[in-house]
């Protein structure tokens, strides 16, 4: 474990060396066109690097290369056993660079460097060593067959696959891409966000030094409206994988359909509920949980608890544990070890938040706590975490996802009630359950309709569990063997003996 200071990891990043172009074949190279944009820290509004504003030309190329290099064989065809090997010491190399990729993390999108260190980069280097581990240990089939008939099922990789994945966790959620589609075989072609692309970029070159080979691995920083619809419309990608907003993940929809129909698996936004019933066990762990589940990532997270659901009758006992819990995340420099909550991730961003906090505010909803931009003398972007009470589930703040630090306080009556706010909004990414009655617990989780449903903790599972939604949550899961399915084709193979 680290021991870096405030004072460590600033004068590191005044000597980080910060690589801002696409990687294409195994190379950085410049835009076709030599363009660039800023990327500004929010954690002060520092000019971080000039990066890379790829397009379309830029996507041309790094599909007809990703394209080449899956023909070739050189890793599509190769042993799963030696996919494995390299995909761990893909890993092993993430783990190397921890500090300097957690660095990036913070500096580039404005979470606390204790998150980056010991959460998203230790994550990422999970999804891509847990992937590679279990790539020679799954089977194909074989069809129950008359005697003089064999009857073959097998995975074959896709081929070339875009996936364009989001600004609040970055590397974690590139990983969670990463780690199947590299596994299974394909070559990749990586779209980060314009408002985080340095770990994206970083971990390209980790790639080549862990063994795989130029071409299967890509990165093209950009903004969506140019290379991202460059590769959705691109009639060479076989598959896309996104993850990011409702409204854009419906576009992407479009754009495969306006091309070649190529499989697009979405996870997109959520406005989850976390439903405390009288009978929980712990209130106070449940209150806890409620101020992390909104609090944590600075609220932008897509399984965020962003609606606190309470039963009528512990309220008063309940909202009081969770404002005194509150009071363990307060917004701070990201660069200092104990902050626990950071910078939203641009200056859009947090008046996106600002404006919902205004929302909520004229819908007649009671402000409990915070509300306000803090620690604008830094030239960072912080709100404080946000709790509103009186909140109805008609209300803006109820029904739209505000990727921020605001929670809506939602009383109901009886487990049906409860039920029916939960699953009253277009999304179904997770749920949170608090009850120490067992079939409540079973029967309530049934009937969320919610990708994840987490009874009496918030955010639980691991690599092992899927992760997506119902709804407009989207389509698909990532993590667990399950995710290997967006990336692979199933093919059935008749042989007459």
């Amino acid at each position: 474990m680290t021991t870096l200071t405030r004072a460590d990891w600033e004068q590191r990043a005044q000597q980080l060396k910060i690589e801002g172009r696409a990687f294409i074949n195994g190379e950085y190279t410049a835009a076709v066109s030599g363009a660039t944009f800023e990327c500004l820290s929010p954690v002060d509004g520092r000019l971080l690097a000039q990066i890379a504003s790829c397009d379309e030309a830029d996507a041309n190329r790094a599909v007809e290369n990703a394209r080449a290099t899956f023909a070739s064989g050189v890793w599509s065809r190769l042993a799963p056993a030696k996919r494995k090997a390299t995909m761990i010491r893909f890993a092993g190399l993430l783990k190397q660079n921890v500090e300097e990729l957690a660095l990036l993390e913070t500096l580039d999108m404005g979470k606390p460097i204790s998150d980056s260190l010991n959460i998203d980069v230790p994550g990422a280097a999970q999804a891509l060593s847990w992937n590679g581990e279990a790539i020679d240990k799954i089977y194909d089939e074989v069809a129950a067959t008359p005697h003089d008939q064999l009857g073959l099922v097998t995975r074959e990789p896709v081929g070339v696959v875009a996936a364009i994945v989001p600004w609040n966790f970055p590397l974690l959620m590139a990983c969670w891409k990463l780690g199947p589609a590299l596994a299974t075989g394909n070559s990749v072609v990586l779209k980060p966000s314009e408002k985080s692309p340095l770990t994206a970029i970083r971990i390209a070159q980790l790639a080549i030094e862990a063994g795989i080979p130029a071409g299967v691995l890509n990165v093209l920083p950009g903004y969506g409206h140019t290379v991202g619809k460059a590769l959705a419309l691109h009639m060479d990608v076989d598959t896309l994988v996104f993850t990011g907003s409702t409204k854009i993940a419906k576009q992407l929809m479009i754009y495969a359909g306006e091309s070649n129909m190529k499989r697009v698996w979405l996870e997109a936004g959520g406005k989850s509920p976390n439903i405390v019933f009288a009978d929980a066990p712990d209130l106070n762990a449940a209150a806890e949980s409620a101020a992390s589940a909104i609090a944590f990532n600075q609220g932008e997270v897509c399984t965020a608890g962003s609606r606190l659901l309470v039963e009528r009758s512990i309220k008063d006992k309940f909202l009081p544990l969770v404002l005194e819990a509150l009071k363990a995340w307060k917004p701070g420099n990201p660069l200092d070890p104990a902050t626990t909550v950071g910078a939203l991730v641009d200056t859009q961003q947090m008046n996106t938040v600002l404006s919902y906090i205004d929302a909520g505010h004229s819908d007649g909803a009671k402000l409990l706590v915070g509300g306000k931009r803090i620690l604008e003398e830094t030239g960072g972007t912080y709100v404080e975490p946000t709790i509103f009470d009186g909140v109805t589930n008609a209300m803006k703040i109820a029904q739209e996802e505000i990727f921020g630090p605001v929670l809506s306080v939602i009383t109901f009556d009886s487990t049906e009630e409860a039920i029916n706010i939960a699953n009253d909004t277009p999304y179904g990414l997770a749920a949170g359950v608090w009850t120490a009655d067992i079939s409540k617990a079973h029967l309530t989780a049934k009937a969320l309709r919610a990708g994840s449903v987490w009874v009496n903790q918030y955010d639980g599972g691991d690599m092992t569990a899927p992760f997506g939604g119902f709804k407009q949550s989207g389509n698909g899961r990532d993590k667990s063997l399950h995710a290997l399915d967006k990336y692979t084709e199933l093919k059935a193979t008749w042989i007459k003996l």
